[in-house]
């Protein structure tokens, strides 16, 4: 009996490290995009690779002040980086997929079986108890074989569904910082205007004044005053509106900020938005693979590309090994008493999806779909 428990064990083993080798996955591969020749606009592009920070394109520091506190406190930043958080241990526990599981469990029950029943008469009979106690104390460990390459492509896909998210982070960040500064300037370019509005209603009142002096004089009528009035009136409506203008630029450069809103300090002139620029007219090559947008969508394929190997995976049979060792008995003062109380078990299993109603051929098909969907987009950046 023990020699063919062995001979099964080996049988066992040795046509899992055959079909471990196995793999229903395809490798992900570079899709041809079938990228034009010449661009509508010729670009000129350089093989300059110097890339520089975006501090770099602000001269104001004030904005600048403003930048850095939005890519630190902003809803969309910090949301950004719990998503990163999860799939980080979303990847670590990807690592550890072909590790076995392993499971402990105590026990203790007491049972009492009908007197008229053989289980019954023949415990009272033996132990001369009328109840029967069963202690157990039992080692369980689980491993399922990786026949198809389920842990690689899991592993794989929780790896591009990270980078995927950083690169996400890096659009937001760019986005974050574009926002602010056309939030900033725009707030900029309206306390231009109430400045403006104010100059107005100076140069409106020494106007109508001087059109006083003439009336008394009679060289001009009173149509001309009431005209000059009305110019005064409208110039004069313009700065509420500019100010509550003011406010609400205000309001939404502070939430931008990741703040409640409030006042925002800002320089004085318009002289502060002209930096100078560190580009000629010519384009990096390096710009031009470093968008996060196109990385990220590149990523999210590699990811669907696994886990389309893993919807097919989940349609052929799977095996698993389930060693447990444990003791076991009827006494408390023998529950630990080895080796008498040690059971032990060894299983191996096999699984193999039939019919589950189209299920798994769906879920298999609609991963192909999503893949190819997702790279629609590529094909047209």
């Amino acid at each position: 009996m023990k020699t063919f428990n062995i001979k099964l064990i080996l049988i066992t083993g040795a046509a899992a490290t055959f079909l471990m080798a196995c793999s229903v996955g395809k490798p992900y591969m570079k899709p041809d995009l079938e990228i034009p020749e010449n661009y509508n606009q010729q670009v000129t592009v350089t093989g300059d690779n110097i890339i520089l920070p975006w501090k770099t394109f602000f001269k104001d520091q004030k904005l600048v002040g403003l930048i850095e506190k939005a890519l630190i406190k902003n809803n969309d930043i910090l949301i950004a980086l719990k998503n990163i958080e999860q799939l980080d241990l979303a990847y670590k526990q990807a690592k550890n997929t072909l590790m076995p599981t392993v499971d402990f469990s105590a026990g203790a029950n007491r049972s009492w079986a009908s007197k008229n029943s053989l289980n019954g008469s023949l415990n009272e009979q033996f132990t001369g108890n009328k109840y029967l106690d069963d202690f157990s104390a039992n080692l369980r460990l689980s491993w399922e074989v990786d026949i198809w390459g389920k842990a690689k492509m899991q592993k794989e896909s929780a790896a591009a569904d990270y980078f995927a998210q950083k690169e996400n982070f890096n659009a937001i960040k760019s986005r974050i910082i574009v926002q602010v500064a056309q939030a900033y300037y725009n707030l900029m370019s309206l306390d231009e205007q109430l400045k403006i509005a104010k100059e107005n209603i100076e140069l409106s009142e020494k106007t109508l004044q001087m059109m006083k002096l003439q009336y008394t004089a009679g060289q001009i009528n009173s149509l001309a005053i009431q005209q000059s009035e009305a110019q005064k009136k409208t110039a004069e409506l313009i700065v509420p509106l500019a100010k509550q203008n003011i406010s609400v630029q205000e309001n939404a450069l502070s939430i931008l900020c990741g703040e409640y809103p409030k006042s925002v300090e800002r320089s004085e002139g318009l002289h502060t938005m002209i930096s100078e620029n560190p580009f000629t007219a010519e384009v990096p090559a390096q710009l031009l693979s470093r968008r996060p947008d196109l990385k990220a969508a590149e990523f999210n394929v590699i990811s669907l590309n696994a886990k389309t190997g893993l919807a097919k995976a989940a349609m052929y049979p799977s095996i698993s090994l389930s060693p447990q060792v444990g003791v076991n008995s009827f006494k408390v003062s023998t529950w630990f008493d080895l080796p008498g109380s040690i059971t032990k078990t060894l299983a191996a299993n096999l699984a193999m999806p039939l019919l589950q109603k189209r299920q798994l051929k769906t879920a298999y098909e609609t991963e192909i779909i999503e893949q190819e969907r997702q790279l629609l987009p590529l094909n047209k950046q």
